[in-house]
């Protein structure tokens, strides 16, 4: 496994995307409930926010819940946003210890009213803070958020607020949940699914991709530093060729 010493500083991506994935089968092999998988996937989250805090990680975001989770049973949602608020109540203290930002992306206003209240007293908390920037994907879906920046432009050309010829990257990138966040450069996905699940859709597309077969209960340091050197090794192109970069 890679140290944080053998990483390219000047070669980090400024924009971490994690879709975090394999409680539930980590639980289960374990002989437990769904639930304890959630659980034990929160000291996952806080070593990966710790990590990336310290190599200087300008954005993090985590797929936390996402609009289809609603179809889970409703014991385990509800354990979920439990959990959600017990976190962040316990992780305030860090975010402003180590100067973090806490930003949530999706529909929040459609969670639970503990949930929503928390969430905003450490969105509000935390707003002036600037070492990193985690973002929480929470009732986010990137379908539903594509339709509502469609709405809102249609609605600005409708009363002549935007010109449609003027419609461009620039003005959907201003109408998107993570306008104030650079595009990410690199996406993770734990538990080898090789899927995307409905996440940043317009946001990764010049991501690199990197899929281990890690349960997130299980990512460490060390998985994240051999994601970031597995970005670091790639050549990222952007459409041109490889003559072109050089």
């Amino acid at each position: 496994m890679a140290n944080k010493e053998d990483l390219i500083q000047e070669r980090l991506p400024k924009h971490i995307a994690i879709i975090m994935d394999g409680n539930g089968r980590w639980a289960k092999k374990r002989g437990r409930i769904r639930i304890f998988g959630h659980e034990n996937g929160v000291k996952a989250v806080q070593n990966t926010v710790k990590a990336a805090a310290e190599l200087g990680i300008e954005a993090l975001t985590l797929y936390a819940f996402s609009t289809e989770n609603w179809n889970r049973p409703k014991k385990e949602v509800d354990r979920l946003m439990s959990l959600l608020v017990s976190s962040l109540n316990k992780e305030l203290k860090t975010f402003v210890k180590n100067d973090i930002k806490l930003e949530a992306i999706g529909n929040i206003e459609a969670l639970p009213e503990k949930t929503f209240k928390t969430l905003q007293k450490v969105i509000e908390a935390t707003k002036n803070h600037q070492k990193m920037t985690l973002s929480l994907a929470l009732n986010y879906g990137s379908r539903d958020e594509i339709i509502n920046v469609v709405k809102n432009i249609a609605e600005k050309v409708k009363n002549n607020i935007i010109n449609t010829e003027d419609i461009d990257q620039v003005i959907i990138n201003e109408h998107l949940y993570t306008q104030n966040l650079p595009e990410v450069d690199l996406l993770i996905r734990t538990s080898g699914e090789k899927r995307i699940s409905n996440f940043l859709l317009w946001q990764i597309a010049y991501a690199e991709l990197v899929f281990t077969d890690v349960l997130w209960p299980d990512f460490k340091k060390e998985d994240l530093y051999d994601a970031i050197i597995d970005y670091q090794n790639r050549e990222r192109r952007f459409g041109k060729t490889s003559e072109q970069l050089k």
